[in-house]
C-alpha cells in the first residue's frame, strides 16, 4: 500500500511443483505499515483456473475481475467484481479463469497453501514468474483494488485510489 515503507526482503516463499506436483506457498506473519503480509497477486493468461487448498493458518483471499472494453481487452483500473473471503486450514477455493487473486496472511502463524497452478516446461524462468500469469497489470496499479489492513486488531479493506471504478466490498 505504501511502497516507500521499509519492509522485510521476503514476505513469502514458494516451491513450484512443476507438472507433476502441486505448488506450496508459505507466508510470513506480520505487517508492513499496518498492511498484512501478502502475495503480489496476478491474473491468469488464457483459460486457466486454479484451486487453492489452505493447509495451515488463516487469511483473506482477494478476488477481482476487470471490466472489458469494446475490443474485448481488460481495463486495468476498472473492476467489475471484487470479493474478499476469509480462509482457514481445510478450505478449498476454486479460482475461475481471468479472475485476479492474491492471499493475505492475517494470522499469528504461517499461512501455508497448496495450489494446482500449471508451470509450463518452456517458461523462461520456471522458478520465477510463470508464463501463465500476468503480474504486470497488478504492479501497474500498485496492488489490487483494496488493501487488507489491521484496524484495531481486525482485518479491514482500504480502497486503492489508483483504480477508477471499484465495487463496494467487505470481508466475508
Amino acid at each position: 500500500m505504501n511502497p516507500e515503507t521499509e519492509a522485510p526482503a521476503v514476505h513469502y516463499y514458494m516451491i513450484r511443483g512443476g507438472k507433476d506436483k502441486t505448488n506450496i506457498t508459505v507466508w510470513e506473519t506480520g505487517m508492513v505499515d499496518g498492511e498484512y503480509i501478502k502475495t503480489y497477486g496476478h491474473y491468469h493468461v488464457g483459460d486457466i483456473s486454479e484451486t487453492y487448498t489452505i493447509l495451515q493458518g488463516t487469511g483473506v483471499l482477494l478476488l477481482q475481475k476487470r471490466k472489458i472494453d469494446k475490443n474485448n481487452n481488460p481495463i486495468n483500473d476498472e473492476i467489475e467484481s471484487f470479493k474478499a473471503l476469509k480462509v482457514k486450514a481445510g478450505d478449498k477455493i476454486f479460482i475461475e479463469p481471468e479472475m485476479g487473486h492474491l492471499i493475505v496472511n492475517t494470522g499469528d502463524i504461517w499461512l501455508v497453501t497448496s495450489d494446482d497452478s500449471p508451470v509450463y516446461p518452456d517458461d523462461v524462468d520456471p522458478v520465477g514468474l510463470p508464463g501463465h500469469a500476468d503480474y504486470k497489470a497488478v504492479q501497474k496499479m500498485g496492488g489490487f483494488a483494496y488493501f487488507v489492513v489491521n484496524t484495531n486488531g481486525v482485518p479491514t479493506l482500504v480502497k486503492n485510489i489508483k483504480y477508477k471504478a471499484v465495487p463496494e466490498a467487505f470481508i466475508s
